[in-house]
């Protein structure tokens, strides 16, 4: 039966945002940034240790992106301006971004082999979510990732939990978790060596505000009978 029910989104104004929360969440877990702060406020800091809380540095390291696309795309944006080697692994091959951004294609095993950080930049849902696991990270490839930032989902949670605790993973970086939010007894929560936040990646008040007012404009646009301005499909779809 066709409903006719036009679906409508928010398509790229968030973009600059949430690569800037992933490059945030990838430079605090690198640096030990929320460990320190911790530290800093407690009473155990009481003189300065320079072979204390030793990071691992960003300027210069090689990150590994799963999935350029706009997100990706800005994320690759702000580890150029690092002097970061930047491979990526797509399911289609982005020549245009290779040419203005220096990025390389690797495949999947040369990416986990070669980067000193990996970046998740994929949706959990919709017409994002990955069909064949290509951008999902299994429990056998866990123990190769120095540093993790991305969306919960395509993360087996429980191989990145073992990871961390065995600190074969050095440190991760989140912004979505499956559930959301975490149980409070959800042994990830007790670990120093993973970065939380709860949902923040949009979280501006600019993009928040355009979200709106896009918002707005589809809905204006469907009350009057008019096409959307930024639809997800077409206004026919078949259910």
């Amino acid at each position: 039966m066709v409903r006719g029910i036009p679906v409508g989104n928010t398509p790229g104004i968030l973009d600059g945002a949430t690569a800037d929360m992933a490059f945030a969440l990838l430079l605090a877990a690198g640096r030990r940034l929320v460990e320190g702060d911790r530290y800093a406020r407690g009473p155990d800091f009481l003189r300065y240790d320079p072979s204390h809380m030793l990071g691992r540095e960003i300027h210069g390291a090689t990150l590994g992106i799963f999935g350029l696309g706009r997100i990706g795309t800005q994320v690759a944006r702000r580890a150029r301006a690092f002097d970061m080697t930047v491979l990526y692994h797509n399911r289609q091959r982005r020549p245009d971004v290779e040419k203005t951004l220096g990025v390389k294609y690797v495949t999947r095993d040369e990416l986990l082999a070669s980067a000193d950080y990996v970046a998740l930049n994929r949706s959990a849902h919709g017409r994002d979510a990955p069909s064949d696991r290509s951008r999902s990270i299994r429990e056998d490839e866990a123990d190769q990732h120095p540093d993790q930032c991305g969306a919960w989902p395509v993360v087996d949670t429980d191989a990145l939990t073992e990871a961390l605790r065995k600190r074969t993973i050095y440190a991760a970086g989140l912004d979505v978790t499956d559930p959301e939010p975490l149980p409070r007894d959800h042994p990830l929560l007790r670990l120093d060596n993973v970065i939380i936040a709860p949902h923040l990646g949009s979280a501006t008040d600019q993009t928040r505000q355009r979200m709106a007012e896009m918002s707005i404009d589809n809905l204006r646009a469907g009350l009057a009978g008019k096409p959307l301005p930024f639809r997800v499909a077409p206004p026919n779809v078949a259910s």
